[in-house]
C-alpha cells in the first residue's frame, strides 16, 4: 500500500510541476502580448503566487518520493534511468531557479508600471525573452524525467 501511495505522490507532483510550467509559460506569454500592463502585472503575480503553491512543493516532493521508492525497491542510484532521472531534476531546477527569480523581478515591474500609469518598460521585455527561454531546458528536462520514470529506460 506504501509504495501505491508514494507513486501516486510522486506522479501527482510530476503532473503538478509540468502543469503549472506549461500553465504560467501559456498565459504569461498570452498577457505580455497584450501589451496591457494591467493584465501583464495581474498575471506576473499569479505566475508567482502559483510557483509558490503548485511548482515549489511538488519540486520538494518529487525527489523525496522518487529517492524513497528507490530506496523501497533496492535500485541502486547508478541505474541508469535513475541517475539520469535526478540529473533531468536538477537541470531542471537549475534553469527553473533564475526563471523565478526573473518572474519576481518582472512582477515589480509590471507593478510599477500600472501605479506609474506607464508601459512596461524595455527590461521587463528582455526578462520575459530571458525567463521564456530558460524554461526551455527547464520543460524539456522535465519531460525526459517523466518519460524515464514511466518507461524506466534512459534518454541519453
Amino acid at each position: 500500500m506504501l509504495i501505491l501511495v508514494l507513486k501516486t505522490i510522486h506522479v501527482l507532483g510530476a503532473v503538478l510541476f509540468l502543469g503549472t510550467g506549461a500553465g504560467s509559460a501559456y498565459y504569461k506569454m498570452r498577457a505580455g502580448r497584450s501589451e496591457d500592463a494591467r493584465i501583464v502585472a495581474w498575471c506576473d503575480a499569479e505566475v508567482v503566487r502559483a510557483d509558490w503553491i503548485f511548482t515549489v512543493p511538488a519540486g520538494l516532493i518529487m525527489p523525496i518520493t522518487g529517492l524513497w521508492l528507490v530506496h523501497i525497491y533496492r535500485l541502486p542510484l547508478e541505474t541508469p534511468w535513475v541517475w539520469q532521472g535526478l540529473t533531468g531534476y536538477v537541470i531542471a531546477g537549475l534553469t527553473w531557479l533564475p526563471a523565478a527569480y526573473l518572474q519576481i523581478r518582472m512582477r515589480t515591474l509590471s507593478a510599477a508600471a500600472v501605479r506609474d500609469s506607464r508601459p512596461l518598460p524595455a527590461e521587463w521585455h528582455r526578462l520575459q525573452r530571458t525567463w521564456a527561454l530558460l524554461g526551455v531546458p527547464s520543460f524539456a528536462a522535465t519531460m525526459a524525467v517523466v518519460w524515464m520514470m514511466v518507461s524506466k529506460q534512459a534518454v541519453f
